[in-house]
């Protein structure tokens, strides 16, 4: 344990950041995870609903992992190649739709 005032007052936040980055990353995951699911539902059963569905969710995820690199809850080059993960699935759902 911290010897001095100042130290186990690194100690405490530490574990504050912490606990926030993990609920951040925990919805972070939520919302990629919603957006591969938009994914799988339209290439089932491809409409303007499931469509806009694929949309919206892609742009909260951007959104929240946007949020999280500018916070430091993790890396910009993390959150650019999840970015590129989510962004490479949902063209490849969604451009052969269109191409047919």
């Amino acid at each position: 344990m911290a010897n001095n005032k100042s130290s186990k007052k690194r100690v405490l936040i530490a574990e504050r950041n912490r606990l926030e980055n993990k609920s951040y990353r925990s919805a972070l995951r939520t919302l990629m995870k919603r957006c591969m699911t938009a994914c799988g539902d339209y290439s089932k059963e491809p409409g303007d609903d499931a469509k806009a569905s694929v949309k919206a969710s892609m742009n909260a995820a951007f959104s929240k992992i946007d949020k999280a690199v500018k916070r430091g809850v993790m890396h910009r080059n993390t959150g650019a190649n999840q970015k590129s993960r989510l962004s490479a699935a949902v063209k490849q759902v969604i451009e052969p739709a269109a191409t047919t």
